[in-house]
């Protein structure tokens, strides 16, 4: 099924009020069975014959999981490597080009997860933006937690926040968005977009550090956990960390902090890895791998 999802300011800074979820077209990943507990007759892109994958960032990176991917996202990151290249959203299908997605009731995604868990017993909600559908993600985690009793990562840029969803979120991946990713309107020409709609407001949104004060006191007031993730690519950007975020923030700790090198893909990583270590290393933070794509390059579905 095809949708067209809102691109406007007032409509993707608003939760859906529908009770169906949003998805791109892999939904639920990676899978071998469907909703009626069917065979799928092609493999997952990881190349196995079974269900499931592992995270590949953060501090849970390497547990099996099975990922839940949304559509649509209110920012759009285009950030600038140290060679002057530009690199989009690793996931521009679910935040750039969301033309071809999925409407899924909420019953139909609980199946598909119920028929593919086996031992695995992490969800990880990822977008886009998960928290522009925060009705139906209520819902959805609400009935994780009943059913299957799963830890749930939820994966967002810390531009919105639902007391209702926080509450059955195990960890919260924060992932504010430095001024590198602003889509500037050199940046939109040199890549053949124009610059409107979310890319003319995405640097009004990006920085949001009240939402994100609210996702790690909630955390820490319910004994859940949080982490808050920053992709670099420049030296400079350990000062835009601290004075920008961390000196704004309370309640967190170093270990808190994780630093993941740009990159959609192994050649792109090769350039700000030693970077990112470099960093981590000088500030007491935490660097942060891209296993997947260490693992499958920049395949999607992995």
């Amino acid at each position: 099924m095809e949708s067209t999802l809102p691109l406007s300011q007032t409509e993707v800074t608003t939760p859906y009020a529908t009770p169906k979820l949003v998805l791109v077209q892999e939904g639920v990943f990676p899978i071998t069975r469907d909703h009626q507990g069917n065979a799928l007759t092609e493999m997952p892109n990881t190349g196995w014959s079974h269900a499931g994958t592992i995270q590949g960032e953060g501090k849970l990176a390497g547990v099996p999981s099975l990922f839940i991917r949304l559509a649509a996202c209110n920012l759009r990151c285009i950030w600038q490597m140290a060679d002057g290249s530009l690199c989009r959203c690793d996931t521009a299908y679910a935040s750039f080009h969301t033309g071809k997605t999925i409407s899924a009731d909420i019953d139909d995604v609980m199946s598909i997860v119920g028929h593919n868990l086996n031992n695995i017993r992490h969800v990880v909600i990822t977008g886009g933006e998960p928290m522009l559908q925060a009705s139906a993600l209520a819902v959805l985690c609400k009935q994780l937690k009943a059913k299957h009793n799963v830890h749930i990562t939820l994966e967002t840029n810390g531009t919105l926040f639902d007391k209702h969803v926080a509450s059955y979120i195990d960890l919260v991946s924060l992932s504010p968005k430095l001024n590198n990713a602003t889509p500037t309107k050199e940046k939109t020409q040199q890549e053949g977009i124009d610059f409107k709609g979310t890319f003319s407001f995405h640097a009004e949104i990006r920085k949001n550090t009240e939402v994100i004060q609210q996702w790690i006191s909630h955390s820490k007031h319910h004994g859940h956990d949080f982490q808050l993730k920053f992709v670099v690519s420049h030296a400079n950007e350990a000062h835009e960390i601290k004075h920008d975020f961390l000196d704004q923030l309370t309640g967190w700790q170093p270990s808190d902090v994780m630093l993941m090198p740009l990159g959609a893909s192994t050649k792109q990583l090769h350039h700000a890895t030693e970077l990112a270590v470099k960093m981590a290393v000088q500030q007491g933070w935490r660097f942060a791998p891209r296993l997947h794509i260490d693992l499958w390059g920049s395949k999607t579905g992995v």
